[in-house]
């Protein structure tokens, strides 16, 4: 061995050894700042997927009235059912769009700075939403929907992105688990709130929609209290007192010293690099296993099934003899089921691992999807076989929340360094949402062809997730960002001996 191998490594070992000890917890300023950013960031996201669903059959009374106003004619099927799917489906376009310009709008404005732009978005989409039946023009409804599908796209690439720099290094898991709680909990929330006994009875369905502005307003009214990423400060625009004061509110007096070391050694580490662009990301040779796994995992998180769960829970919901009237409510429990779920994700991220709760989640969704596909085929064979596909949706819910549905946001801000990671959340962010639209728009075909077959395709797509996991991503835990570059790319590299037994080590990249 090499003199002065060991040396090169020693404070790496001194490292791991200081962070087997149980982290402090984080300053109530940082978790303000967390919560501050997610309530108009993907809280708006989840919210706006689920408040969608209550109103459904009293907006295409309202089309067909305003059509029946303004031609004297009865609006036909074809067009109410077309008009109806553009509403919810240009929501994924919106997205789209503002997964596209996030990244870019996260280096010119700052994170926070974006962030508080983009309520602007949000309040638009509220107004236009809130005037659309009394102005009887249900084209206000696309604009909004668009507007909102904007927001949370912005929102779901910036958001993440700002919480990954702001947390310490010891609880970056937990503060990025964040983005799933508050999905999970903008759900529940359009959930409860989309009720008959809240606002979701006919006459109050305007209000509804529009009720996406109270998140924008309190983002509004608490983020600018809190600090710009301290990572932006000092690595974009180099700012060192503004990056110290920022410290100091977000991490403490005695903690900000070790946060600031980190960021120095990555700053000189990114020393004369520009920002990078999505094209200039894919063309880098250096960072393609990272690029690869989060596409795929970005992927997989939209086509693992978690739909098909969703489109099938009200049939099994009605076969296990609960009352129509009584499923909306039965449905809250899914939204509680999965937000419970990320919590307690929130908790167990810093002592598992990322690596154990994303393959984990994955391999036990394959297996509900067996299980799933069996209890749906027998379905009549006894009374118990209802209740025991009631069970397997519950679980594959609760696989979703426990890993893939929040780690896969924490590994896309953990996999790339300060001047990549902006262009990796753009490239992130795009492919979900394409993700997004091919689900929504195959689906019903895959179900007619199918039927409760479809789930043998998702058990395919999960156990070839969890291999790939299993075998490629590093753990990432307790390590800094430019530790996690380093240790991604040896161990993707490949060892090879040379023929002569002396054991010289050759890495190359695999692709």
């Amino acid at each position: 061995m090499p003199k002065g191998y060991m040396d090169e490594y020693q404070p790496l070992i001194i490292k791991e050894n200081k962070d087997t000890k149980c982290p402090k917890l984080p300053k109530r300023s940082l978790l303000l700042a967390a919560c501050a950013a997610c309530i108009g960031g993907t809280f708006q996201y989840g919210y706006n997927i689920s408040i969608i669903n209550a109103p459904t059959m009293y907006v295409h009374n309202f089309i067909n009235q305003t059509w029946r106003d303004r031609y004297q004619t009865n609006i036909s099927e074809d067009v109410l059912t077309l008009l109806w799917s553009t509403i919810v489906s240009i929501f994924t376009l919106g997205g789209l769009i503002g997964a596209t310009i996030g990244g870019t709008l996260s280096v010119k404005l700052g994170r926070k700075g974006t962030l508080l732009a983009n309520n602007i978005s949000a309040l638009t989409a509220a107004l236009l939403m809130g005037l659309s039946y009394p102005t009887g023009y249900f084209e206000l409804l696309i604009i909004g929907r668009l507007l909102t599908g904007v927001n949370a796209g912005i929102g779901i690439c910036v958001q993440p992105l700002y919480l990954g720099e702001i947390a310490p290094t010891a609880f970056r898991g937990a503060m990025g688990m964040g983005t799933s709680i508050f999905i999970t909990g903008g759900i529940l929330t359009g959930q409860v709130i989309g009720l008959k006994e809240i606002l979701g009875r006919e006459e109050y369905w305007p209000i509804l929609l529009s009720t996406t502005c109270i998140p924008a307003f309190l983002q509004l009214l608490i983020l600018p209290w809190f600090p710009e990423s301290p990572r932006y400060l000092l690595i974009d625009k180099g700012d060192n007192e503004a990056c110290k004061k920022a410290l100091k509110q977000l991490h403490g007096v005695v903690s900000c010293d070790d946060e600031r070391e980190d960021i120095e050694k990555e700053k000189n580490n990114l020393a004369g690099v520009q920002t990078k662009k999505p094209w200039e990301l894919l063309m880098d040779r250096s960072v393609r296993w990272q690029l690869l796994t989060i596409i795929l995992l970005n992927i997989a998180q939209q086509l693992n099934g978690i739909n098909a769960i969703y489109f099938y829970a009200g049939y099994v919901f009605k076969r296990s003899g609960i009352p129509d009237d009584k499923i909306p409510y039965v449905t809250v429990g899914t939204g509680a089921c999965e937000c419970i779920t990320a919590l307690t994700c929130g908790v167990l991220i810093e002592c598992l691992g990322r690596k154990v709760l994303i393959s984990g989640g994955y391999a036990l969704m394959s297996i509900f999807c067996i299980l799933f596909t069996l209890t749906l085929t027998f379905q009549d064979a006894s009374p118990v076989v209802p209740y025991l596909s009631m069970a397997c949706v519950f679980a594959f819910i609760l696989s979703f929340g426990l890993g893939p549905g929040g780690v896969t946001n924490i590994l896309t801000a953990e996999l790339f360094t300060q001047d990549s990671r902006p262009a990796a959340y753009m490239i992130a962010g795009s492919v979900n949402w394409l993700s997004f639209f091919f689900i929504g728009l195959v689906f019903p075909f895959i179900v007619i062809g199918l039927q409760q077959y479809c789930f043998l395709v998702f058990l395919a797509i999960c156990s070839l997730v969890a291999i790939y996991i299993f075998l490629v991503v590093p753990e990432t835990k307790n390590k800094t960002f430019l530790e996690i570059q380093t240790e991604f790319q040896s161990s993707n590299s490949r060892k090879v001996y040379n023929a002569d037994g002396a054991g010289t080590i050759l890495l190359s990249t695999s692709i």
